[in-house]
């Protein structure tokens, strides 16, 4: 059977319809599909699917986002154009299987034992015998041995002649039609899978998805999918100690409620960790409840290692936050207050800001909402040269640092050195505008270049990577004295206070208008610092400038060029002093005795100024501390119901199969024509192969000799001359002119097509 790639051919009919039928069949056209979907499988792998579209169009910009879109880049393997090509592909094999199985078959049964002694001698691998004994008993000894040597044979009487013709091999036309099939059944098994039954339920019943925030059991049938529904994958929520019985089917405009057969409780979720505080378990102990029968079945869930009833496989996907009880303190961080007030909430949920704390400005009309809660955080705080470093608000983020040494080993030689740094909690507060900042601030102090720092992250928007405020903790591992110090300086009494001692402290009693002078700019420096000169304008945010970027704007705008770093180290000194004594006054207040200036209190200091420089753009009233908390997690599963995934098993054992049979398994054919001579009988032996190789040419030479050896004669000269130097040449059509139902000779190639 010679290699085509054209397809079927009418006989009758419209050229245009004859030539489609054509294309539609050929070898050509499936070989193109293939190209095609490898090509879409391709891009479905690298490209993330089903994302929000806001995820790509922060990574490919909003030209390039809405054409991938429109391409249906993003859910590739659901697309229409994907599942028209999987059709398309099966119609064209399907045709092929047709056209060509029958032809296969008929081949793989025939005997082909319509050749006659002049064929035979036209072969290539072929020999002669001469033997004594008669056509019968020769005829009988042969059989015998093509049985031994594995061959299936039969016996025709011909002319004057017997002619026996033996075949091995012959199932290997099977495994042509095992891998064509193969595709067919894997496609339509993709098919089952593919979200195409629910296309059509949308198209047929009028499904649409919603695309609002609305009460699962108030959702209207029109957006929910029937329990029978064939196939589907979706996800379920279920925290702790709750139980859905619905899945949600993530659509381009929305999300359709798929209903459940039974309902799935979750008693315990189970995470176990490394000794470096990354997880390496996660599992879930539900019971399935039967809606129909009201029976419980307790399993467990991991990670691959799904929970399978009623054809819905259950999956272990990830774990969230359940909706954690939360108990915080707030700390104001604007004004000269440094009360503190009660605070709390539970993830998930939201909580009015300043009902509790309107003494706090800023706060009226400003709500909190919680959004996640992590009992553990692992984090490489290392810098680039090994040291820890965590960079402040306006400077990188743990998330960027971290960044810098994960993937290729070539980011960076020094090592990962990963901490927990205990739980943390993110919550945004929104204003009356609807705009909102979110927060992550972290429970216990994080250890910094040998100093223990409070984290409170901070972002504008949910595609920023957060930016740390770095709080000094106090000798007591808390916030307050650094609090303490930030409300002392929104004072404008104990500004004044502070650098009266700072200058009393730096200059004698004998030079008054020099300490006066003094006195006067350190006071200067502190409302600069504070935030509190009006004349120094405001920031881009609107609000007054503070901090060093006050400072650096005075400096920029009241000092010549040249003079200007002199004057930077001249009033960051007087800072520092300044702040010290604003420290003691604020201890003072509290009831605290003054510290002694050692190495520690003054590091606590610079670590302070520059907490208090960043806290200016940290963009919040108030500072909510994590004081305990009650964990309650979730799981999110994911549940399909795929019945195409046992086509799609079937057609991988026929892929095998075929691929094997083709691979593995040659056809051979051997016949022996006898006739009777005047010195007894006459043998000449033919062999053929559809894949001519070294094995073959082997395997002709034992089959030889064991054919000489069993008749005690050996081939003729000339015969077994031309069959051993025959190993490299080219294969020809042994068919004798006269006669065209001969087999093909070794070397000819077979195929589907």
């Amino acid at each position: 059977m010679s290699v085509t790639t054209s397809g079927y051919e009418l006989k009758s009919g419209q050229r245009a319809v004859k030539s489609a039928v054509e294309l539609l069949s050929s070898m050509r056209f499936a070989i193109a599909l293939l190209v095609i979907l490898s090509i879409a499988s391709i891009i479905g792998t690298v490209l993330t699917q089903d994302d929000p579209y806001p995820n790509y169009v922060n990574q490919f910009g909003p030209f390039w986002a809405d054409i991938f879109r429109s391409l249906s880049l993003y859910t590739v393997y659901s697309s229409w154009w994907f599942m028209l090509i999987l059709g398309f592909l099966i119609v064209s094999i399907s045709l092929c299987v047709l056209r060509n199985a029958p032809k296969m078959i008929a081949d793989m049964k025939s005997w082909k034992d319509k050749v006659r002694e002049g064929s035979l001698r036209a072969f290539h691998h072929k020999a002669e015998f001469g033997v004594h004994g008669t056509r019968a008993n020769t005829a009988a000894t042969l059989g015998t041995l093509s049985g031994k040597l594995g061959y299936k044979f039969v016996t025709r009487e011909s002319d004057g002649a017997t002619l026996i013709a033996a075949k091995r091999g012959a199932m290997t036309r099977i495994g042509y039609i095992f891998a064509h099939l193969a595709i067919v059944i894997i496609c339509i098994g993709g098919l089952l899978d593919s979200n195409l039954p629910i296309k059509l339920q949308m198209w047929l019943f009028n499904k649409t998805p919603v695309d609002t925030s609305a009460v699962i059991s108030e959702i209207t049938p029109n957006h929910r999918l029937s329990s029978s529904n064939p196939t589907f994958r979706g996800y379920a929520w279920v925290p702790e100690g709750q139980h859905v019985s619905t899945a949600i089917l993530n659509q381009p405009n929305g999300s359709l409620i798929q209903d459940l057969p039974f309902s799935i409780q979750l008693n315990k979720f189970i995470v176990d960790y490394y000794s470096t505080g990354m997880p390496k378990l996660f599992a879930s102990d539900i019971v399935v409840i039967d809606h129909k029968t009201g029976k419980e079945i307790p399993a467990r869930v991991e990670v691959n290692k799904p929970f399978e009833y009623d054809g819905v496989s259950i999956y272990q996907s990830s774990f969230q936050d359940g909706g954690s009880q939360m108990t915080m303190t707030a700390w104001p961080m604007v004004g000269d207050n440094a009360k503190t007030y009660p605070f709390g909430g539970a993830i998930g949920a939201s909580a009015p800001l300043g009902a509790s704390m309107a003494a706090i400005p800023g706060t009226a009309g400003e709500t909190v909402e919680f959004s996640d809660f992590r009992a553990i955080n692992v984090e490489n705080v290392t810098d680039a040269n090994g040291s820890n470093d965590v960079r402040g608000v306006a400077h990188k983020t743990l998330a960027e640092e971290l960044d810098q040494r994960l993937g290729s080993g070539a980011k960076t030689q020094n090592p990962l050195t990963l901490h927990n740094v205990g739980p943390s909690v993110q919550y945004k507060i929104r204003g009356t505008d609807g705009q909102a900042r979110e927060f992550n601030n972290y429970m216990l102090p994080v250890d910094v270049n040998g100093e223990r720092m409070f984290l409170a992250g901070m972002r504008t928007t949910p595609n920023d990577p957060f930016r740390y405020l770095r709080i000094p903790a106090d000798s007591g591992g808390t916030l307050k004295e650094w609090m303490q110090l930030r409300a002392a300086l929104a004072n404008p009494a104990l500004r004044a206070q502070a650098a009266q001692r700072f200058a009393e402290r730096s200059v004698t009693d004998q030079n008054a208008a020099l300490r006066d002078h003094l006195q006067d700019s350190a006071l200067r420096v502190l409302t600069l610092f504070a935030g509190a000169d009006i004349g120094i304008g405001n920031g881009a945010d609107g609000h007054p400038l503070g901090g060093y970027q006050a400072v650096a704007t005075f400096i920029d705008r009241s000092v010549p060029k040249d003079e200007q770093q002199k004057a930077a180290s001249l009033l960051l000194r007087m800072l520092e002093g300044s702040t010290w004594d604003l420290w003691q006054i604020a201890r003072e207040q509290a009831g605290e005795p003054d510290m002694k200036p050692d190495a520690d209190a003054i590091r606590f200091v610079q670590s302070s100024i520059n907490a208090l420089s960043d806290s200016f753009l940290y963009g919040s009233p108030v500072f909510l501390q994590l004081d305990s908390y009650k964990q309650v997690q979730a799981s999110v599963f994911q549940l399909t119901r795929a019945p195409g995934k046992k086509v799609v098993y079937l057609g991988s054992l026929l892929l095998v199969l075929g691929i094997f049979s083709m691979f593995y398994v040659r056809e051979r054919r051997l016949w022996f024509w006898l006739k009777d001579t005047a010195t007894g009988t006459s043998v000449v032996m033919a062999m053929s192969t559809a894949r001519k190789t070294l094995d073959f040419e082997k395997e002709f030479a034992r089959t030889r000799d064991a054919v000489g050896a069993t008749l005690g004669v050996a081939a003729t000269e000339a015969a077994a001359n031309s069959a051993t130097n025959s190993t490299v040449e080219p294969s020809r059509d042994a068919s004798a002119p006269h006669d065209r139902s001969a087999p093909p000779s070794s070397g000819s190639q077979n195929s589907t097509r």
